[in-house]
């Protein structure tokens, strides 16, 4: 007895179109919009860094400008910007006395730096050799090049994110290895390094998270997919609402793509490109507030 073949992609988008009422254009532009043959990719939760900027820059929702989404439509970019700065939030909690050693990693760009996981991975590196601390008084000069008025206990920014689990992070951005290595020698050597803080702790709102998903279909699309003339002639000539979101994404990493649920084209195209492989944007981030330990 023969298996029946499961459903095409164009039958299934054309299944899309015929439960949504979609009719004339619109269901040929969905079949032929070759949207199984982008390169979707799965999101992956940040492996553990010393880099702040290797994880994604979520923090950008706080304060999103609400020039930073493209479409067609204002208001489908207005209510798009709304809920979106409602998924992150910020709580800042001052302490007079911070140990540097609970510290994992650094906000300065990566430059020429290696991907490392411990601050203590710096000692292997050029840089971190070329810091050499045997004593006190080294180590005092080696984080001072950080921390130029350290003796004198200025404050410092610490931050800490979801999507960076328990990591905290150092807000300053200057002499990255010689503050890595120092506090690797004061960790070794059981030295407390103690200054004021303030802690600015990015959290993923569950609630603003659940209204954008309510609200819009959000999906990760690859970079090529603003290069494909079937796609974004769907998109663009269709008249199809949406707004489109770059200023999250690193360069080579995945766009999001907002389509109103309410817009019954709109949401075609989106449960048409989560057939085929587009991740849901919702979901992830969901799934990156349980915070690792």
């Amino acid at each position: 007895m023969s298996v029946p073949e499961p459903p095409s992609f164009a039958m299934r988008l054309s299944q899309f179109a015929q439960r949504l009422g979609l009719g004339g254009r619109q269901r040929p532009r969905l079949e032929h919009a070759g949207l199984e043959h982008l390169p979707f990719k799965a999101l992956q939760r940040p492996e553990d860094s010393i880099w702040w900027q290797d994880g994604p820059p979520l923090e950008r929702l706080f304060d999103l400008p609400r020039g930073a989404l493209s479409g067609p439509v204002q208001q489908v970019k207005a209510q798009a910007h709304a809920l979106l700065v409602r998924c992150v939030e910020l709580q800042s909690l001052e302490s007079e006395a911070f140990d540097l050693r609970e510290l994992d990693g650094v906000c300065a760009p990566r430059g020429e730096h290696p991907p490392l996981a411990h601050l203590e991975d710096f000692a292997t590196t050029p840089a971190g050799r070329a810091v050499r601390i045997i004593s006190y008084k080294d180590f005092v000069k080696a984080i001072s090049l950080a921390l130029p008025r350290y003796l004198s206990g200025q404050q410092i920014e610490v931050r800490q994110a979801d999507w960076h689990g328990n990591r905290l992070y150092w807000g300053g951005h200057q002499q990255v290895a010689a503050f890595g290595v120092a506090l690797a020698y004061a960790r070794r050597r059981g030295l407390q390094v103690i200054l004021p803080a303030i802690r600015q702790h990015y959290r993923l709102n569950p609630a603003g998270l659940a209204a954008l998903d309510a609200a819009f279909h959000v999906l990760a699309l690859p970079e090529q997919a603003w290069a494909h003339p079937q796609f974004m002639d769907l998109l663009l000539s269709s008249g199809t609402p949406y707004a489109r979101l770059d200023q999250i994404s690193p360069p080579g990493t995945p766009e999001w793509l907002l389509l109103p649920r309410e817009e019954a084209a709109a949401d075609a195209l989106g449960r048409a490109l989560r057939q085929a492989g587009a991740a849901d944007v919702p979901s992830f981030l969901a799934s990156l507030s349980d915070t690792r330990a």
